[in-house]
């Protein structure tokens, strides 16, 4: 081959695009961080979510519509509680005085978005499922399973819990029940009955599922479509 031919058929130094203009010829940087390849608000997180697909029912409607208008008031104590929290953490490290009320009034915050938020979660079929077995199993199987543990576990948990917070409340509101450490927060009653109002929307929570699961298994209450909803 000529000498000619051999440099013909060599690249060119010249003619090959390195570094940025290789990117630049390619339109995008092949080295993109990873973190725009992984934004967050890109991510899809319904689709890691496995509900059940039960119908709906004219009294699931009503009790969800009540728990997800609670829950979406009671969020905000979210925001409440950091503002709380920056408050005191201001006062201590900054001014250096610290205020047992504010410690005790994130304790107390914490329990009502905890109790409240309870029944939103349920209602919204977004709690936690530790279960290895429950997404390989059929709709009915999983609605069985369902009836048995709303009947058997759920609703009875609840119903020892509300009859044992009544005393526990009142005893809090005829003794005047306040906290022992000095300077402490009073009042109990008011926080320990945010126990009764969780576990009783818990209720509310239960019997709408358990009128799905029935609508699915029993034709009965007759199921319904969700105006304006999307599939589950």
């Amino acid at each position: 081959m000529s000498d000619e031919a051999k440099k013909s058929a060599q690249p060119s130094a010249q003619t090959l695009p390195t570094g940025r203009d290789a990117r630049d010829a390619n339109g995008a940087d092949d080295t993109a961080s990873p973190a725009a390849a992984t934004n967050p608000d890109d991510v899809d997180l319904d689709r890691f979510a496995r509900r059940a697909q039960l119908p709906h029912t004219r009294l699931s409607l009503l009790f969800d519509s009540v728990l997800r208008r609670v829950g979406d008031l009671v969020s905000w104590v979210w925001v409440v509680l950091v503002a709380v929290i920056m408050v005191n953490v201001t006062m201590r490290y900054v001014f250096q005085e610290g205020r047992i009320e504010f410690e005790e009034i994130q304790w107390h915050l914490y329990s009502i978005g905890f109790l409240i938020g309870l029944s939103y979660a349920f209602e919204a079929d977004d709690h936690v499922r530790v279960d290895l077995l429950h997404d390989n199993m059929s709709l009915r199987t999983q609605a069985w399973i369902e009836l048995y543990g709303i009947l058997l576990l759920l609703l009875p948990f609840l119903a020892v819990v509300l009859i044992y917070s009544v005393p526990f409340i009142s005893n809090a509101l005829v003794t005047g029940e306040r906290s022992q450490a000095p300077g402490g927060l009073g009042y109990y009653f008011i926080i320990k009955s945010f126990l009764f109002a969780g576990f009783a929307l818990m209720v509310l929570a239960g019997l709408s599922r358990l009128s799905r699961v029935c609508s699915l298994l029993f034709g009965a209450p007759r199921p319904i479509e969700a105006p304006g909803a999307e599939e589950e």
